[in-house]
């Protein structure tokens, strides 16, 4: 399935995986200065949370795709219930 991100959809997915870098790179600042354990667990909370968001509207953008498209997003030949099959398996992987 090849996804075509657009504008605004591209700007939020690219800004929220911006914001988990930064909260990755803050939370290894973190572990090295001996900081607090809640702290770092909160912090590592955050930046997967952000992961998760980005992973979402990457797989909601494809659902929009193969809904409007009817075989927009189908693999030459691939019918419809192997394509339901690896969106699931997009969902699950980030469950």
């Amino acid at each position: 399935m090849e996804l075509e991100l657009e504008g605004a959809e591209l700007k939020a997915v690219v800004n929220r995986l911006r914001r988990a870098q930064g909260q990755i790179s803050g939370v290894i600042r973190m572990i090295e200065e001996g900081r607090d354990c809640e702290g770092v667990v909160t912090q590592l909370a955050a930046a997967s949370s952000a992961l998760d968001r980005a992973g979402f509207a990457i797989i909601s953008a494809g659902l929009q795709q193969c809904v409007t498209g009817g075989s927009a997003g189908r693999k030459s030949g691939e019918d419809a219930e192997r394509v339901r099959a690896r969106l699931e398996k997009l969902f699950l992987s980030l469950a």
